[in-house]
């Protein structure tokens, strides 16, 4: 194929054999939102740029370096959405869903494609696939507990069971002040040996270099100041409790308190949950990220103090270990038709009755493939096999 035609660099055709994999996963997630009394929304594709800046914080990555950003013929700056949260929260404010006549918190779901500029890999790509919810209007720490425990739910709906739960608080905006200025002491003594990430967010959001990959960053980052000494004693009773609400139902968990996060609107709770699978080696490798944001309503005008929680995890990571139910490809019928070295007129009335008793079963909800090619029979019973049909029907 000339090159010209081909798909865009880390963009991903799903193939009809990988799909079931897909509705698997999409039909488990459906049906725990459900339990949850979760109901879907669905927001654009295409977002103005603000809704991400403004949210994600000028000093996360996503908006740095990989948003997906162009001037649209009317001059507006817009981008492919990054990421589901902030449009999901747009929307609450704009349809003015924080209203007395809906009840709180609004539980709302989406699944959809997202679109971040970095390097293609494994289980990402610049195009990506995201399920996600999230949880409006109501601060507690139960919520946050019930959030991950339907998380969890989902994970174990499509058998995978080998899970860990890291979790950590950020504490309140009084919380985040002290640390920030904590931290911005700390690291000053190191600048010139930042990254140059790093060095960037010493003075937009220092809290981000935590989340540094850079090894000389690590070094740095294994002695800095523990957020934990920097809490309101509000916000160490909340994460208390939270925590106490995973005990009540049972779910392990292992504090982590250098868990932040790259995305600048959470607050207090943020956690991750983890899976092992051959699939991605020796380790656990995290799955699902999420937490609690109390302010961003109030970024887009709406009621001050709304709180929001929710999670977010990629479909393509997922997919590569999660097996696809072996029926979720069966068809009911296989209807043969023996219409080799037949007349026109023969082939014909075959493929004509062949038709209408298709139409009879389909009507009586199965799932029915007809062959209406000159195929001998022993190639058309083969082919029901590699279908996996459950009963063959010849019509000669």
């Amino acid at each position: 194929m000339d090159d010209k035609f081909k798909k865009v660099r880390g963009m991903s055709d799903i193939l009809p054999d990988e799909t079931s994999i897909w509705q698997r996963i999409e039909d488990t997630a459906r049906d725990v939102f459900s339990r949850y009394d979760f109901h879907e929304m669905r927001t654009p594709l295409v977002e103005k740029t603000p809704v991400f800046t403004r949210t994600s914080g000028d000093s996360s990555d996503i908006v740095t370096k990989q948003m997906y950003s162009f001037q649209d013929k009317s001059g507006r700056d817009i981008s492919l959405r990054p990421e589901g949260t902030a449009g999901v929260v747009r929307s609450f404010v704009e349809n003015k869903l924080f209203g007395p006549e809906h009840p709180k918190p609004v539980k709302v779901y989406y699944m959809g494609a997202m679109f971040r500029y970095e390097r293609p890999g494994a289980t990402h790509n610049r195009e990506f696939h995201q399920i996600g919810c999230e949880s409006i209007g109501a601060t507690s720490p139960q919520i946050d507990a019930e959030t991950i425990a339907l998380a969890l739910d989902i994970f174990k709906g499509v058998d995978i069971n080998d899970l860990k739960v890291e979790i950590n608080t950020l504490g309140d905006e009084a919380s985040r002040k002290r640390y920030h200025d904590v931290l911005v002491d700390y690291f000053s003594q190191y600048k010139d040996q930042l990254s140059d990430d790093s060095k960037r967010r010493l003075q937009q959001n220092p809290l981000r270099i935590l989340d540094s990959k850079d090894k000389g960053d690590q070094k740095l980052v294994a002695d800095a100041p523990k957020l934990e000494d920097s809490l309101t004693d509000e916000s160490k009773q909340y994460f208390t409790d939270v925590l106490s609400a995973l005990d009540a139902l049972d779910i392990p968990y292992t504090v982590d308190d250098r868990l932040v996060r790259g995305l600048d609107y959470y607050t207090d709770t943020v956690f991750e949950i983890m899976a092992k699978d051959p699939s991605f080696g020796d380790d656990y490798t995290t799955i699902c990220a999420g937490g609690r944001y109390n302010h961003m309503v109030e970024e887009f005008g709406g009621p001050e103090n709304t709180g929001g929680v929710g999670f977010a995890f990629g479909e393509e990571r997922l997919a590569t270990i999660v097996n696809s139910n072996d029926d979720s490809n069966a068809i009911d019928y296989f209807i043969a038709t023996d219409v080799k070295n037949k007349d026109s007129k023969a082939k014909n009335q075959i493929l004509d009755e062949a038709l209408k008793k298709a139409e009879e079963l389909r009507n009586d909800g199965n799932s029915v493939e007809v062959n209406f090619q000159s195929r001998s029979m022993k190639s058309q019973i083969k082919e029901a096999k590699k279908l996996n049909s459950k009963n063959i029907i010849r019509l000669e």
